[in-house]
């Protein structure tokens, strides 16, 4: 029980750190992520009179999910459920939160913002995962493809964020240098945070 407990906070507490980290993102304005990367540019090639980005986003994690739930059901679960109904909130109110207290940052401060977000981002994203209490759509690919492949993370999510950036960038959607450093480094450093703290944390240290 005593386990199961502290996977429940480290779920809560991951996706919701991470909801903050992302408003951090979008606060230095330089460049989306990966997946928004992707889901942008599928968006721009959408005939006229399509739904909307809301929509079509929506309809992109709800194809996901079904894939997944065919795939490895295990993933999907109360972290599946803050990151559909809570994340997007904590995104807006942190990212208005920072426009309220930074009004015109500086390049350098949005360059800082963007490192620290990604940072925040990768250690909250360790917590949630290492609790294996579900994860989002986009994360459960690399999970799922790395526990099937028996291939390391780390560039199972490489592959993902790169496939993802240059299929939007193909399709038209804007990379910024936010976007790259993402798709190289957020796989590497969930792996560090993984190893060093959520591991630990979660089983101890040494693992039974």
């Amino acid at each position: 029980m005593q386990e199961r407990t502290r996977r429940i906070w480290m779920t809560i507490s991951g996706v919701l750190i991470c909801g903050f980290s992302v408003g951090m993102f979008h606060f230095s304005a330089l460049g989306l992520d990966p997946f928004q990367v992707f889901t942008h540019g599928i968006f721009m090639i959408l005939p006229e009179g399509a739904p909307g980005f809301g929509t079509v986003y929506a309809a992109i994690n709800l194809l996901m999910l079904i894939a997944i739930f065919l795939t490895d059901r295990k993933k999907i679960g109360l972290g599946t459920v803050i990151n559909i109904f809570l994340l997007g909130y904590v995104v807006e109110y942190s990212s208005l939160l920072f426009e309220k207290l930074i009004p015109e940052p500086s390049l350098f401060v949005r360059f800082v913002f963007l490192l620290l977000g990604i940072v925040v981002m990768c250690f909250s994203s360790a917590l949630y995962f290492t609790a294996d209490m579900g994860v989002s759509t986009y994360d459960a690919v690399s999970l799922i493809i790395s526990e099937k492949k028996k291939w390391k993370f780390q560039f199972c999510r490489i592959f993902s964020d790169l496939f993802c950036t240059l299929t939007g960038f193909f399709f038209g959607a804007t990379v910024g240098i936010g976007t790259v450093v993402t798709a190289f480094f957020m796989g590497p450093l969930i792996t560090f945070f993984n190893r060093t703290v959520a591991e630990p944390l979660r089983y101890g240290r040494k693992k039974e």
